[in-house]
């Protein structure tokens, strides 16, 4: 069995953009979603920020440790149908 495409999602409520990267996820084959919610958990705001080069914003989604930006950079990636294979490439690399 393969391993997973490990996805780091920083959140936070009431956020649609949130929700809907979720769910598109959520469609998506052998994925597993860590959430970290930023109003939860303030200190992760920080890293967040941090990783993702000072964007605040969330959703900030990483597949492994690349930074794939927000919602709208996600939901472009897959349009050009090139999400799927950063995905698969992740799960490969935690194989």
């Amino acid at each position: 069995m393969s391993q997973a495409a490990k996805v780091t999602l920083y959140t936070s409520a009431f956020c649609p953009y949130c929700m809907w990267a979720k769910r598109l996820l959520g469609q998506k084959q052998n994925v597993e979603i860590h959430e970290i919610r930023i109003d939860q958990e303030p200190s992760q705001a920080d890293i967040m920020v941090e990783r993702s080069g000072g964007l605040i914003t969330v959703p900030q989604i990483f597949i492994g440790e690349h930074h794939i930006g927000g919602y709208d950079d996600m939901a472009a990636l897959d349009r050009e149908g090139r999400l799927d294979p950063l995905l698969e490439q992740s799960a490969e690399a935690n194989g």
